[in-house]
């Protein structure tokens, strides 16, 4: 019998704490003393006098770009040519999820150091050797997937904890289907986002995962509404970004991310948050998978605490087309996503099924 490679991949380092944006050398410098620097419009000018300081003080040289708001292959084109104009070594990403997939592509491509600073917890994409590309409306283009995790990931709290409570409970939604993602690619022996199959190790982050939001997650929203980080926001935070980040890459992703995917072509969607989505295609998935009712019941209740969407009308869906949700069905189980990862064989119908009737449940559980 053929022994399969299994894989656990994860961040050379990833250090969480408060004041890491004006100490920001200290963790690059090794790296490079030469940065270019993709921020958020929003954090651009904080990070120019903060982080900016920390490099002039340090001996070293930075170029502040503002990021144009889309992931696109043309994005990272324009980045990578600002790159090399501006003589970088190392490249560094300060913002929210598609900022920073655009900070490891420009990293990729140029063959530099990259170092990740996200500013919402929104995503685990922050500690992932993944970029995901998207189309100039907004439609999902492709995984790229990358060589190596980011070179260093600093997640400062208080940064964290100041931003807008929803995208902190979108991180949490992303991070609540690791588990269940990687619980079915691990009895499929799939493949995780290294395209090995997933590990032990994997499956044990991800379900450590979900214990520590199920945890933290209503006490840490609590406490981000006030704009303080307490214990239990740092440990939601390492949860949604490192855990969740590393669970899904060694662990696997399955139906719920295939249909967040699907999900991106809906109009009526493009102001939803990845992790909203992501929790919609979580309940789907268990609907698709028949999860017991505790466990379906459970997910629902923690949705609500958190205060999540819970149906597509939360979504922003206001008519439910139907031939606009078959093609969701349908794009969510192209062969290059990961609705393959599920235990059993899934067609466009079971998962069209599975999201009307994800959403009915979803409306009898509705306040």
């Amino acid at each position: 019998m053929k022994i399969p490679v299994k894989s656990v991949t994860s961040p050379k380092k990833f250090i969480v704490g408060n004041g890491l944006l004006a100490n920001l050398y200290a963790y690059i410098k090794d790296l490079g003393d030469n940065a270019y620097v993709i921020c958020d419009e929003f954090i651009l000018g904080r990070a120019k006098e903060e982080a900016g300081k920390s490099v002039r003080e340090g001996g070293g040289k930075a170029t502040f770009e503002q990021f144009n708001y889309q992931t696109t292959q043309e994005e990272v084109d324009r980045n990578r040519r600002l790159a090399r104009e501006a003589g970088a070594n190392v490249i560094v990403g300060i913002g929210g999820g598609k900022t920073l997939d655009t900070a490891k592509a420009t990293a990729y491509y140029e063959k530099l150091p990259v170092v990740i600073f996200p500013t919402i917890a929104s995503t685990d994409a922050p500690c992932t050797a993944l970029a995901v590309l998207y189309k100039e409306d907004g439609a999902f283009d492709r995984y790229l997937f990358l060589p190596s995790n980011p070179d260093v990931v600093l997640a400062d709290t208080e940064i964290l904890a100041a931003a807008p409570v929803r995208f902190f409970a979108a991180g949490i939604g992303d991070a609540l289907a690791t588990y269940f993602e990687a619980r079915a690619c691990y009895a499929a022996n799939g493949d995780n986002l290294v395209l090995m199959k997933p590990s032990l190790t994997g499956l044990a982050i991800a379900r450590t995962c979900y214990e520590t939001i199920l945890e933290n997650g209503v006490k840490a929203v609590e406490a981000v509404k006030n704009k303080v980080p307490t214990r239990a926001v740092q440990d939601t935070i390492e949860a949604t970004i490192y855990l969740s980040g590393v669970g899904a890459e060694s662990g696997g992703l399955a139906a719920a991310h295939a249909i967040h995917n699907g999900m991106t072509a809906v109009p009526a969607l493009h102001r939803a948050q990845h992790g909203e989505k992501v929790t919609f295609g979580l309940l789907a998935q268990l609907v698709l998978e028949n999860a017991p009712k505790e466990e379906l019941e459970t997910i629902i209740r923690f949705i609500k605490a958190v205060g999540l969407p819970l149906t597509l009308k939360d979504l922003g869906v206001e008519e439910f087309v139907e031939a606009e949700w078959r093609k969701v069905a349908e794009d969510a189980c192209a062969e290059d996503d990961t609705m393959g990862n599920e235990p059993f064989p899934v067609t466009p119908d079971d998962v069209y099924n599975a999201i009307v009737a994800a959403n009915a449940i979803a409306e009898k559980y509705h306040d």
